[in-house]
């Protein structure tokens, strides 16, 4: 096998393989003796069609079969002869059977770059100390006692505020019905802000068996693409109103939370360690992304264009599966292929080369994903979605789907180390006032001895 790199740029090579003569006579040999006893052909008895008989009927279909089992058989040992960093499948092409004999064929790849890593031990960031206010703690048990609240018709008013609304309705634009806007006893909670704002205030003074015409604009980056920038007509039947009876904060209220909870102050106590775990959660992202900004902003190199370009392939299928999920293509919500793509590649291109940073201080620091950090990751999505072990494994028994899953283990892994290596410098947020003093820096301490 004779094995030849050029180089398209420095991070494209392009690989040409030549398999020899007497290998490639073989394989060929035993593909048309193997056709030679399965087909028939009139005017010759089975097994004893001549070769160039089958030559002149199959050949093109033999050759190109034969193509592909020749570059399965021969692409990963010609990679390992040329000692390539290749990080993307390989782009085969021009494969021919030539004239000599042998068979060639081209594989074009993309490298990894080559960058020097600067210091990743002791970044310096900055987070806010974390508080609990009785005002957030009050807004929960707000909360509870409105989603615990039972309902009850509405029948001498209009909805108002914090009142349960259930309504047909169908929407119009320039006087013709939009057909994914349209609604059958659908609940509306005032107040929520689950429904749109807009949208519950129109049904704000609406009476039960009431038929009503409302218009709603919608901004032009409203998260809806069929609404966005439109004005629409909603046209809406009110079925019925219902109100929320609210319980008495007190010692049975919240009972009637939890089994668990005596009084009210064990239920405030309760909901602020949530309030607070929740902000200890929110704080360790925002750590993660100001360490990846600043190893992005110590880093500049150019990365493949083929990873980019699979990172955008990937951003756009997720688009495209969550628009199916509304019954919409892109073309109805009114997407453009190109321009999602042109504004998601600088995210795509940070994406691809905070990869690389982190896979080679990965390298540096021998951090490696152990059998153990596989076990526990299946146990957290074993607890995420009430699924047993046996199923969640059997879920990524595939390969296909059991890579992606351990390199997202291996990230992890790779970015508890650098958050225990981060210095942190603690601040104390000042309130929004004409006071705009700068935040009170307190003691700096490494990310392991969080208060």
């Amino acid at each position: 096998m004779q094995v030849s790199v050029e180089e398209i740029s420095p991070l494209t090579k392009k690989i040409k393989i030549i398999l020899p003569e007497d290998t490639v006579g073989k394989k060929l040999e035993d593909a048309y003796r193997k056709l030679q006893a399965e087909v028939n052909i009139k005017g010759f008895r089975k097994g004893k069609v001549p070769r160039k008989i089958l030559e002149k009927n199959y050949g093109p279909k033999v050759e190109y079969d034969l193509s592909e089992e020749l570059v399965k058989e021969s692409y990963f040992d010609a990679l390992q002869d040329t000692k390539l960093d290749v990080v993307v499948h390989p782009d085969i092409k021009d494969h021919k059977f030539e004239d000599d004999g042998t068979f060639s064929y081209v594989a074009e790849v993309d490298v990894k770059p080559e960058f020097e890593i600067s210091e990743y031990k002791g970044i310096e960031v900055e987070l806010p100390e974390l508080t609990v206010g009785d005002d957030e703690v009050a807004e929960e048990i707000a909360r509870l006692r409105k989603e615990m609240a039972p309902l009850r018709t509405v029948e001498d008013r209009g909805a108002q505020e914090n009142d349960i609304v259930v309504i047909d309705y169908q929407g119009y634009h320039e006087g013709e019905p939009v057909k994914q806007v349209v609604g059958k006893d659908y609940t509306v909670d005032i107040g929520s802000g689950n429904n749109g704002k807009d949208f519950e205030e129109a049904c704000i003074g609406l009476k039960p068996d009431e038929e009503a015409s409302r218009e709603i604009a919608f901004p032009p980056d409203f998260p809806n693409p069929v609404l966005a920038g439109k004005n629409i007509e909603f046209k809406i039947t009110v079925k019925n109103v219902k109100e929320r009876v609210l319980a008495e904060i007190d010692d049975d209220f919240a009972q009637d939370v939890g089994e668990e909870f005596n009084t009210l102050d064990e239920l405030k106590k309760h909901l602020h360690d949530k309030l607070l775990q929740a902000k200890e959660d929110a704080r360790s992202g925002d750590l993660t992304d100001q360490l990846m900004l600043k190893m992005l902003e110590a880093h500049e190199f150019e990365v493949p264009a083929r990873l980019i370009q699979y990172e955008i392939n990937n951003y756009l299928e997720e688009i495209e599966q969550n628009l199916k999920k509304r019954g919409l293509t892109m073309e109805e919500a009114g997407m453009n292929v190109e321009t999602l793509s042109d504004q998601y590649r600088e995210t795509a291109d940070k994406r691809v080369r905070g990869d690389f940073i982190l896979k080679k201080i990965a390298e540096i620091e021998e951090i490696k994903l152990e059998d153990d950090d596989v076990k526990r990751g299946f146990e957290r999505i074993s607890e995420q979605y009430g699924m047993p072990i046996d199923e969640v494994k059997k879920y990524f028994s595939k390969r296909d789907d059991l890579l992606p899953f351990m390199n997202e283990l291996h990230i992890e892994k790779i970015l508890e180390f650098l958050r225990k290596e981060t210095k942190i410098k603690y601040v104390t947020p000042v309130e929004n006032n004409d006071d705009k003093g700068t935040d009170k820096a307190e003691n700096s301490e490494s990310a392991g001895e969080d208060k």
